[in-house]
């Protein structure tokens, strides 16, 4: 099961989960703004951002985990999954402090699945900036804010996503558009 698997430093990984219940995760563009700073606040220190798309009622995000030289008496996966926990009990406090709510907002659990083969890598992205007109929030991928789409087609502007690994598999932007246009099957993507 996805989300079994252990974080270790220098791998990539598919990182999701879902609202608890019907609840929302997000309500307004300050919500998907102040997740995004939470997410560069907790998350940045110990990986790099490939991909992300934040959506109503769940998240994705592609990242790959820095070698760390030393992680301060604990080992590498409570380490890493403690840098999710503190973002997402932030965010889940100062959610149910504005909407006052309580009580668990997301899944007790973050599911992860580590990314191995290069052709599951490139569905990934393409899946993950795909999932608002997956899911019917758009029907075009431009029209989705929430994602690092935007920031892939847009390199001249600067990022803390990290372009640069997942360019490589494209010779152009253009190239980069047109294959997020395609489609493409996500038969093997196994997606719970």
């Amino acid at each position: 099961m996805s989300n079994s698997e252990n974080f270790e430093c220098g791998y990539t990984y598919h990182i999701y989960t879902h609202a608890n219940g019907k609840d929302l995760i997000f309500r307004e563009n300050e919500n998907y703004k102040y997740f995004l700073e939470k997410l560069l606040k907790y998350i940045i220190p110990v990986a790099e951002i490939y991909a992300y798309c934040l959506m109503p009622n769940h998240f994705h995000l592609l990242v790959k985990f820095k070698d760390l030289n030393q992680i301060p008496g604990e080992n590498e996966h409570k380490y890493l999954m403690k840098q999710f926990s503190n973002l997402l009990n932030s965010y889940a406090k100062a959610y149910n402090k504005r909407y006052d709510r309580r009580g668990s907002l997301f899944l007790d659990y973050l599911k992860r699945k580590r990314v191995g083969e290069e052709k599951y890598l490139i569905k990934l992205l393409h899946y993950i900036h795909n999932n608002p007109v997956s899911h019917g929030f758009v029907e075009d991928i431009n029209n989705w804010k929430y994602s690092s789409y935007h920031s892939y087609i847009n390199l001249a502007k600067e990022s803390k996503i990290e372009r640069k690994e997942m360019m490589q598999y494209f010779d152009t932007v253009n190239d980069f558009i047109e294959y997020h246009q395609s489609n493409v099957e996500y038969d093997f993507l196994r997606i719970e």
